[in-house]
């Protein structure tokens, strides 16, 4: 029996335990069966810009009210520091998740983050577009608000209350009275408008075909002037290009371009990948939602940056006979689900499983299958296809402003702690990687092994903070 004294050792024994079961959870991911087969290696990327949230940097107190309580909590800027350079600011959207410092974010479209059905997403980028740091002459500010004086920490506070007062449809206001007429005045005066483009995306992310000709086209989409194109190292070792219209090698692209993969006639049976980067400022207003363990951190909304590094990725799979697919994936906040979208340009049907459906696509056709995702919830789904082809998606889908998930975010935002969710429906988790092959013998052992190891530190923990001598639990700090 572990007795533990006071909250503070119970907080590091459960910090502990919490970080333990994710290693854990990656030596199980990590010890899973091998595919089967040839898979069709590196899939597309979203585009855009890639960053970690630095946290909250500016910033004064908001009063959140709800269920008869009230709440104080930091409203404010946030910042990001963008993978490859570039900074962001951002205001939350998404209140009641908590934030996690560190945490990797990505950029994506409204549809699918926590703005997907909301009427007033356009209304939020108005506030964004007319309000600090956009609008940087504070005493500007302050008079048309009717605020007496106006600091940038009561401007960002005023502004992020205005901003929750859509995205979460809060009731919320801000402590200083300044900050107050602020939220106020925007509220008031926001009007619709639309979402902006992306920074750069890549369209569409698969292609697919048979060598002897080019697979494509593949148009490029960027606010950026130029973009830079480089192929994947084994392109070139199996004579594939990257060429325009008249068939031209490409290295350089702009809005609009389109690019086709050439793959000479002999070449086996085979995929391969082209990368786009450029420099560029991202549009105020763009959503930026978690990813990967970080994925049920709240959302945010572009409210400035700095010129930023963006990417996105495009994928080409080819075969000289039979189906050729071409499978990417989007997350469907209206379906609550992942929409796998597969393009067959080959010249048979392709008939794959996903989980325990079998699905197929003529050949020349494009078919996309919705598969159910619980919110916050981690999936895992695999495409089977004859001849051992796998291709598998993970992430987590985080499309509702409300949190069913665990966390803390102290000064940074209130957070909701309900029961947790399955996927695939209410019988049970289920893991679609795993359907129709392999064991749960890998999972459960990487549990098995990190619990041993946290149940001997915890152990230790206690001990070491009381000597090693057993006391009561008791209120103490």
């Amino acid at each position: 029996m572990i007795l533990i004294r006071g909250r503070a050792t119970t907080r590091r024994v459960a910090a502990a335990l919490a970080s333990g079961l994710l290693a854990a959870a990656a030596m199980a991911v990590g010890a899973a069966p091998a595919s089967a087969g040839p898979s069709t290696g590196a899939g597309p990327q979203p585009g855009g810009a890639l960053a970690t949230l630095d946290g909250l940097r500016i910033y004064d107190q908001a009063i959140i009210r709800e269920g008869g309580e009230t709440t104080e909590t930091g409203a404010g800027l946030f910042e990001m520091s963008v993978a490859g350079g570039g900074s962001l600011q951002s205001y939350c959207i998404d209140m009641h998740n908590p934030t996690q410092e560190q945490a990797r974010y990505q950029e994506v479209p409204w549809k699918t983050s926590s703005l997907h059905d909301n009427p007033d997403a356009g209304k939020i980028r108005w506030i964004l577009q007319h309000s600090y740091p956009q609008v940087n002459d504070l005493a500007a500010l302050a008079k048309a608000s009717g605020a007496r004086h106006l600091t940038p920490q009561t401007a960002a506070a005023g502004t992020q209350v205005a901003i929750w007062r859509y995205s979460d449809g809060a009731d919320v206001s801000a402590a200083d009275p300044n900050a107050e007429k602020l939220a106020d005045h925007l509220h008031e005066a926001a009007r619709d408008t639309a979402e902006p483009k992306a920074s750069l995306t890549l369209d569409p992310p698969a292609v697919s075909g048979q060598p002897g000709g080019r697979l494509g086209p593949v148009t490029v989409r960027t606010g950026a002037r130029s973009a830079g194109l480089t192929p994947a190292p084994d392109a070139a070792a199996r004579g594939v290009r990257v060429v325009d219209a008249d068939g031209e090698p490409v290295t350089s692209v702009r809005n609009g371009t389109q690019v086709w993969f050439d793959v000479p006639e002999d070449t086996p049976d085979g995929s391969t990948s082209v990368t786009v980067e450029t420099v560029t400022p991202v549009p105020v207003g763009r959503a930026f939602t978690g990813i990967g363990e970080n994925a049920t951190s709240q959302t945010q909304i572009l409210a400035g940056s700095s010129d930023a590094t963006v990417t996105a990725t495009a994928t080409a799979n080819w075969a000289a006979s039979g189906p050729v697919p071409a499978v990417s994936a989007q997350k469907n906040c209206a379906a609550q689900g992942l929409d796998l979208t597969v393009a067959n340009q080959g010249d048979e049907p392709f008939t794959f499983t996903i989980g325990e459906d079998d699905h197929t696509v003529a050949a020349g056709e494009t078919g996309t299958v919705t598969v159910p995702v619980g919110e916050d919830q981690a999936y895992r789904i695999t495409v089977e296809g004859p001849g051992g082809y796998q291709q598998t998606f993970a992430g987590v889908l985080d499309c509702a402003t409300v949190s069913t998930g665990t966390g803390d975010a102290e000064g940074e935002g209130p957070s909701v702690q309900t029961a947790p969710v399955t996927v695939g429906g209410n019988t049970g988790p289920v893991n679609l990687a795993e359907t129709g092959g392999g064991s749960d013998a890998p999972l459960l052992i990487g549990v098995a092994v990190g619990l041993l190891v946290l149940g001997a530190g915890a152990v230790y923990m206690v001990r070491s903070n009381r000597g090693g001598e057993p006391q009561a639990a008791s209120d103490q700090e």
